[in-house]
């Protein structure tokens, strides 16, 4: 995670004029006998390009409940967050932009939430609301749903298609 922490300044400290999104999203897929979780960290330079990465988890079993996989996602998404807070990330990219602030330089940090709110075309709408509450207890991310969770939807999404290698 240093590595990571180290890109993520740097990546701001190359333009600190420019307009950030910093968002943090996990999607999963069932695989026979597990299911792989990507946490993604995004940071857009809005208009300018992005950093971005993943860490995988696996779960040596199907979950097949809706809730209990989108409360999984969220969770892995909240634990990121907090290990980030912990290591004061969001205020020291905070502290490179704070001098050009009125120059357009501006950080919206968010936690990508795997879920629709329209009940018809996602089954997960039901639990919208419960994952939004949870997101908003952390205080410095703002929860955003499909479809402008990308980190979660896509970026996230696209690696947990092959299955994992479990070694026993």
């Amino acid at each position: 995670m240093d590595e990571v922490v180290e890109r993520l300044l740097r990546f701001v400290s190359e333009d600190p004029r420019a307009s950030y999104h910093f968002a943090i999203g996990t999607d999963c897929q069932v695989h026979p006998n597990h299911t792989k979780f990507i946490t993604g960290l995004v940071l857009h330079r809005i208009g300018r390009g992005a950093w971005a990465c993943y860490r995988p988890y696996v779960l040596s079993r199907e979950l097949d409940s809706i809730h209990e996989k989108l409360a999984f996602e969220t969770s892995l998404s909240q634990e990121m967050a907090a290990y980030l807070e912990e290591l004061s990330v969001i205020r020291k990219m905070e502290e490179l932009l704070l001098p050009y602030v009125y120059q357009g330089a501006e950080l919206c940090a968010f936690i990508d939430i795997d879920a629709g709110t329209e009940p018809c075309v996602s089954p997960t709408a039901l639990y919208v609301q419960e994952m939004v509450a949870r997101v908003q207890t952390i205080g410095c991310y703002v929860p955003r749903v499909k479809p402008e969770a990308y980190v979660a939807s896509s970026y996230a999404n696209r690696f947990t298609k092959r299955p994992a290698r479990i070694v026993m």
